[in-house]
């Protein structure tokens, strides 16, 4: 039996995002999917970084792409197997330095079922 090309779920994710096209993103996820973000524990302490739910990431990422309207990624590499996806990519928003991140997708049937953010 064939394994599932992860690398495309990585590809769309860009491309979604990128895109600031929010329902094209969470259709990448399953709906109790979770996501780690040290972002999300600065802005959100309460979450303790933590969010699980398509709700609670229509929130996270709606407020970001309110506020950083020029947010972009700008992917630098992507490794994929059968089980997740691991991406490196430059975080670019006007007037901020750029920052390098690395994220791991975790994929379960098709869809994302967990998300982690790395970064200095």
């Amino acid at each position: 039996m064939p394994q599932p090309d992860n690398t495309a779920i990585a590809l769309k994710w860009f491309e979604a995002f990128n895109a600031h096209d929010l329902e094209k993103l969470l259709a990448l996820y399953h709906d109790e999917a979770k996501h780690y973000s040290p972002k999300l524990k600065i802005r959100q302490p309460e979450t303790n970084g933590m969010v699980a739910g398509k709700q609670a990431l229509r929130e996270w990422w709606q407020d970001a792409f309110s506020r950083l309207p020029t947010l972009q990624y700008l992917p630098t590499s992507y490794t994929a197997n059968n089980e997740r996806v691991i991406m490196e990519y430059t975080r670019r928003v006007a007037g901020e330095p750029e920052l390098l991140v690395a994220e791991v997708l975790e994929i379960q049937n098709g869809l994302i079922i967990a998300s982690r953010v790395y970064h200095g």
